[in-house]
This record gives structure tokens, C-alpha cells and sequence, in this order.
């Protein structure tokens, strides 16, 4: 007679899925993942008891439809409903997600109903918190771009018939004269004056190595502090992108480190070429660290063999070379004032920017020499070819200018 595969206490009574005995001290317990996908756990000594905690357990839980379903739901409510839906964000989207939301929203409309909020209070919360808590435009539309979804998702189940969030960013930056400045690029001068800035300094000549390596391979910041020594193929000249280090706090276990993910997109997942620079700013990379305190012995999620390390031989984040490369275009743009005036010229001023404006400008110097945006849009990495055309074409206007320059002279020879 074939044994049956149902689970039983020590006493032979059957239990039901999810609930087993602990022979460590004979208790029962019940395993259930909430609504919001994390599991959980209720005990008791006796099964009969349990399954009494089990049935209120799910009463509760259909009430919360109920709730949700009956327009009763609060904002607190809906986010966590969003986030259970979005089982696709990264660890570090995520973590952003839940930071934005604890800091800005949740004190201030976390426990307003869905249903009550209208447009005008939207707009109001939105100006208190550019009047009240000084938030930059930019950060307001991290803000609005967790309000929007919640409202959004309250739409699609019939909650509300329209979302109240909707047009108020564009209403604002109207009325406020919000000015869009798309990202630029740093100029070739700009870009030389940099790196050359860096390479000849005696504070800075350390950072030399990943700011070639940002400049001349476009990866994002994360994937470039991610590579390893076996990403790399210095013979073929070869670099694999096919990982991502980001630093973020764990909401479970509140602690900040640096986690391992994949890249942004299955797009992210490449191959890039090496150019010499590239390939020499590897080894001076290591040469600098064999002659200092070693290679980065760092493990971060199983992984190890980072190539790039700060002072202490752990790994990079964005914060520390976000803060390098203002320390280095503060003291160019100092001496550089000097140096001009001494010389009689305009000075060569480098303008604020961030490592990622470092993976703009690469790409910008690729959309100069390369016409495919096919081929554009594989080296970057890019998901979608339109995010190629918006950079390819804010480099197409300054090469139809110099074009059109060179028709202008041709021009003037021929009359």
C-alpha cells in the first residue's frame, strides 16, 4: 500500500498545508506570505487553537479587501498594495521607493483616504513641501513619481474614476518658472582640461585610472565599480558588463551596504570594446594598488576581485567619486582663474557635474563619429533605441553645425 505524503503531527492528525510540528518544543506554527509578499509566522501550542488564529487570519485579510474595495482604503494602504505589485523593481529602486515614501509622503497623506483627495490638495501638499521643506523641483518629481503610480493603481481597480495627481508637475513648473535643463555633456575642452587636471595632479593622480575608464566606456556608475579582474580581457580588449554594485539601505534590517544586482535592463548585459586608455588606466590601476595596499579583497554577495578600491580597500560607491569629482573641478577652476589671467585668455571653466554626466559625454563622443544608432544603442546598453535618439540627437545639432559652417565656407569660395 503506497505511504501517504500528507504531513502529520507526533499525535498522526493531518495538517494542512502550511502548517507543521517543531519537535524542538512541540509547538505548531502556520507559514503565510501577506499581501505584501513577506512571510510570516503564528503559533500555538495547540492545533485546534491554531487553526482558529488561521481563520481570523484570513477574515482579516478579506476585510482588507473589503476595505480597499469599498473606497476605504488610506494611502498608506494603496503604497503597500503598489509595492506588492511591483515584484520587478530592483533591490535599490526599491529601497528608494520606500525612502521617499517614509520621508515626504507617508507622515503627511499616509493616513488620508484615497477616495478624499482631490487635485487642489495634491497641488497644495506638492507646494508645502517646495515651500515648507525646501524640496528642488528635481525632488519633487521623485515624490510624484510614487504618488502618480498609487493614485494610478487605485484607477485601474475602480477606486477613484480619475487621478488626482494627474498634469500638476507641468501645472507647477508653469507657475513657477521652472526652467528643464536637459543634461549636458562637458564640452572636449572641458573633458580634456579635466582628465588632464587629474592625470598631472599629485592629490588626484589616484582617481586618474576610473575616470578613463568612466570617460572611455560609457558604463553606467554602478556597472563600472561592479567590474571585477575577470570582466575584463586586456589581450581582446574586451570588457563584460554583466553585473551592477549598488548601495542602499535593506528596510528589513535598516543597514546600508553594497549589494550586487544585475544591470538596469537585459540591454545592460553587453560587451564593450577597450580602447588603449581604457586598457592602460587598467594597469596603472593595478600597478598603484600592488605598489600600495594590494588588490581589493572585498566580497560583496559571493563576489570579489573588484578592480577599483577606495582608501580603506573596499569598494567605490557613486557618493565617493560624485564628492572627487567636485573636489577636482573646484581646485582646476581655482587655479585655472589664475593661470588665464596670467596668460591673457578666457579660462576653461569646468562646470558642476556628476559621474553620470561622465557616461552622457561618452556617449555624446560616440554619437560625433557613429551614425548607427543600432550600434549606439548596443554599446550603451540603452533598452530602448528612442533613449539613443535623445542623446544622438543633441549631438546631431552641433555636427549639422559644424557641417553647415563647412558649406558656408565652401560656398563663399565658389562666389
Amino acid at each position: 500500500m503506497a505511504k501517504s505524503d500528507t504531513k502529520r503531527d507526533f499525535r498522526g492528525r493531518p495538517l494542512r498545508k502550511g502548517e507543521l510540528q517543531r519537535k524542538s518544543d512541540l509547538r505548531y506554527q502556520y507559514t503565510y506570505t501577506d499581501p505584501y509578499g513577506n512571510r510570516k509566522y503564528i503559533y500555538s501550542k495547540d492545533l485546534m487553537e491554531l487553526r482558529r488564529k488561521e481563520d481570523e487570519l484570513k477574515r482579516d485579510q478579506l476585510d482588507g479587501l473589503d476595505i480597499y474595495a469599498a473606497g476605504r482604503a488610506t494611502i498608506d494602504f494603496t503604497f503597500n498594495r503598489y509595492m506588492s505589485t511591483r515584484s520587478d523593481l530592483k533591490g535599490s529602486t526599491q529601497a528608494n521607493y520606500w525612502y521617499t515614501y517614509d520621508r515626504y509622503i507617508k507622515d503627511n497623506l499616509g493616513s488620508k483616504r484615497v477616495v478624499d483627495l482631490k487635485h487642489s490638495d495634491i497641488l497644495q501638499f506638492y507646494y508645502f513641501l517646495m515651500k515648507e521643506r525646501n524640496l528642488s523641483y528635481n525632488t519633487l518629481e521623485s515624490v510624484h513619481g510614487i504618488i502618480h503610480p498609487i493614485f494610478d493603481l487605485a484607477v485601474m481597480d475602480d477606486i477613484i474614476r480619475r487621478n488626482p495627481s494627474d498634469k500638476i508637475m507641468g501645472k507647477i513648473a508653469k507657475r513657477e518658472g521652472v526652467e528643464i535643463v536637459p543634461k549636458k555633456a562637458l564640452t572636449v575642452e572641458e573633458q580634456r582640461a579635466f582628465k588632464e587636471y587629474v592625470a598631472n595632479s599629485p592629490i588626484y593622480y589616484h582617481w586618474w585610472p576610473i575616470f578613463t575608464v568612466l570617460f572611455g566606456t560609457g558604463m553606467r556608475i554602478g556597472e563600472c565599480i561592479g567590474l571585477r579582474w575577470e570582466d575584463i580581457d586586456l589581450e581582446k580588449r574586451r570588457i563584460s558588463v554583466n553585473h551592477s554594485l549598488s548601495y542602499y539601505t535593506d528596510r528589513k534590517t535598516g543597514e546600508c551596504r553594497l549589494r550586487v544586482s544585475t544591470p538596469k535592463t537585459k540591454a545592460g548585459i553587453r560587451t564593450i570594446p577597450m580602447m588603449s586608455s581604457v586598457k592602460d588606466a587598467f594597469e596603472v590601476e593595478k600597478e598603484l594598488q600592488l605598489d600600495g595596499n594590494g588588490l581589493n579583497a572585498t566580497v560583496i554577495d559571493g563576489m570579489s576581485g573588484f578592480i577599483f578600491q577606495n582608501r580603506d580597500g573596499g569598494c567605490l560607491t557613486a557618493a565617493d567619486i560624485n564628492r572627487a569629482i567636485k573636489r577636482i573641478y573646484t581646485d582646476h577652476n581655482a587655479e585655472e582663474i589664475l593661470k588665464a589671467k596670467k596668460e591673457k585668455r578666457e579660462p576653461i571653466i569646468i562646470p558642476h557635474f556628476t559621474c553620470h554626466i561622465c557616461r552622457h559625454t561618452f556617449a555624446t563622443r560616440l554619437c560625433e563619429v557613429e551614425d548607427n544608432p543600432k550600434v549606439i544603442q548596443s554599446i550603451m546598453g540603452h533598452k530602448s533605441v528612442v533613449t539613443t535618439f535623445d542623446v544622438y540627437a543633441d549631438s546631431s545639432d552641433r555636427r549639422n553645425e559644424v557641417s553647415f559652417n563647412k558649406l558656408v565656407d565652401r560656398w563663399n569660395d565658389a562666389f
